[in-house]
Order: C-alpha cells, then sequence, then structure tokens
C-alpha cells in the first residue's frame, strides 16, 4: 500500500458523472470542506455545492464534510448545506475517523473519501481503510497553516503526474479512464 497513491483522481468533485457512486457502491462520501468542496475563504455554501448535495441525495449517497478545520467554520458551513459534518478531523491520523464509522456503524466498502491534499486526505484515506478521490485545489491560495503541505503536495503530484499514476486513476465523464 503507498500511503501517497489516490484510489481515483479527477481535477475537481464537480467533473465526477453521478454514474461513478453508484457503479462503485459508493453510498457515503467523506468530503473534504477547504479548497475541496469550496474555497478556504467562502462562509457559506456556493450554489455548486448545494447542486452537488442534491444530485447525490438523488442517487443515494450521503456526503459528510470531513474537515481539519475547527468547529464554528465547518458547522456553520454544514448546517447551510444540510450536511452533517466531523470537524477537528486530525487527518491524516486515521484514529478520530475510524472511530466516527465505529460510532456510526458505516460500512467502508461504501465510503469514499474526497480531498486536495495528499498529505492529509490521501494519507488519511489509507490509515482508515477507505477508498479515497483525490482532487486538485478549488483555488491556488492556502491559509498559511497548509503553504508546507501543499509545497510538499506539488512534488509528489510532478512524480504521479510523471509515471502517470495520477492519470491511470482518473474518473472521467465516462466513468473511470
Amino acid at each position: 500500500m503507498c500511503l501517497f497513491r489516490p484510489t481515483y483522481y479527477s481535477k475537481s468533485i464537480y467533473d465526477v458523472p453521478l454514474s461513478f457512486f453508484e457503479e462503485n457502491n459508493i453510498k457515503i462520501i467523506f468530503s473534504d470542506l477547504d479548497n475541496t468542496l469550496d474555497a478556504f475563504f467562502e462562509k457559506e455554501p456556493t450554489k455548486r455545492a448545494l447542486k452537488l448535495v442534491e444530485d447525490l441525495k438523488s442517487v443515494g449517497v450521503t456526503l459528510i464534510i470531513t474537515s481539519n478545520n475547527h468547529g464554528d467554520r465547518v458547522k456553520n458551513y454544514a448546517k447551510k448545506l444540510g450536511v452533517e459534518c466531523h470537524y477537528s478531523s486530525k487527518k491524516p491520523l486515521g484514529y478520530k475517523l475510524r472511530r466516527f464509522i465505529k460510532n456510526k456503524n458505516l460500512n467502508k466498502k461504501e465510503i469514499l473519501m474526497v480531498g486536495d491534499q495528499i498529505l492529509t486526505d490521501v494519507i488519511s484515506s489509507k490509515l482508515t481503510g477507505v477508498r479515497v478521490l483525490l482532487v486538485e485545489p478549488v483555488v491556488n491560495k492556502d491559509l498559511v497553516i497548509t503553504k508546507f503541505n501543499r509545497f510538499i503536495d506539488k512534488i509528489i503530484r510532478w512524480f504521479q503526474h510523471k509515471f502517470k499514476i495520477l492519470e491511470k486513476r482518473e474518473v472521467t465523464n465516462n466513468g473511470k479512464k
């Protein structure tokens, strides 16, 4: 198991066709918030985030925000989006998400984590035992705390693109390539 290698890759969660979730038996999406669903400076869900949740519900998929950000930001955003949230997730450490999965009696085989960072989202999914969709950041700006991770992330992505690792895992409008 390579901790840096995502199960799937897409430019954005918004580019993934709904049929992909059905075909891969995905019932629950653990989605990162900042720079995955929306830019970190967005205080409220954008129209496309609201539409995504509505579309996912129409095919029986539940989105749960899993973020390292603190309670107020995540809870307020999730409430306005109409979804459950798990804040201060301590990604990449997997123990809080494993506990959340156990307490909610969720099936790991039906969960897909979605995130924009290899050092937090991808590693966390590997340690938690769920599949992961790596996406590109929504914006090219980051919080100061994220800048170091993003620097390392860019180096890892460069190698993954060079050896076509991400391209082999890319999800397109036609499903998985």
